[in-house]
């Protein structure tokens, strides 16, 4: 019984609890989203057991959320990018992001987490530098009124969605993870909503990839 409750019952607070053995066996995890930062990843409070909703509560104070969430990057697809570090953002940046925002805040997700992303977003806090850990994970969102033994089950691939609004690129870089469909399918659907004009390709050719975007650019003053 304490074997189930640690492994099952338990929540796991932020990337940083999250053990090799639990991304070695791609454990599933559900939770509901608080917040959304970027396009391509978002905060996920764990929800595990049952109860919640009913006797047992997810915070909405950001003081009450302070170290109590998993930071998501959503495996396979890759956002237009915000401006930040002194660079202007890229075009549909805004959009992609009001997207998810929209699609995800406030509800159930299901994740298979895959592995730690060692590239966390460095945030500044007063002097010093602290990096939080992003978990790659597949993201699937509970469709409204099922119940949770359904849940995962009937659940809608968020990559596979954001693809088909335009509002990402298929991610192509080492690590890259598919989920059970495979990089065809992305590749396919991302294609589609070119063709279509969807989202970030309403006017064709988006010029720099998310991906080129982030290259680093040669230093002109040297």
């Amino acid at each position: 019984m304490e074997i189930i409750k640690r492994q099952w019952l338990r929540r796991i607070r932020t990337a940083d609890w999250v053990t090799p053995d639990i991304l070695t066996r791609r454990r599933w995890v559900k939770g509901i989203v608080t917040s959304v930062g970027d396009a391509d990843n978002f905060r996920l409070y764990h929800t595990p057991g049952i109860g919640w909703g009913l006797f047992r509560t997810v915070p909405t104070r950001a003081k009450d959320l302070k170290d109590q969430t998993i930071h998501v990057r959503i495996a396979g697809v890759d956002a237009p990018e915000g401006g930040h570090f002194g660079r202007p953002s890229q075009p549909h940046a805004e959009e992609s992001l009001v997207w998810l925002k929209n699609r995800l805040e406030g509800r159930l997700v299901y994740c298979q987490l895959i592995r730690k992303d060692q590239y966390g977003r460095v945030v500044r806090l007063f002097a010093t530098l602290r990096i939080t850990l992003k978990l790659v994970a597949v993201p699937l969102v509970s469709r409204p009124f099922l119940p949770s033994f359904l849940g995962k089950r009937w659940a809608s691939p968020l990559a596979l969605e954001m693809l088909r609004a335009g509002a990402v690129t298929t991610y192509e870089q080492a690590g890259a993870e598919y989920g059970p469909w495979g990089r065809e399918a992305f590749l396919r659907i991302e294609a589609k909503a070119r063709t279509t004009r969807r989202g970030m390709w309403k006017y064709g050719c988006v010029g720099e990839t998310p991906a080129e975007y982030k290259r680093p650019k040669p230093d002109v003053n040297l």
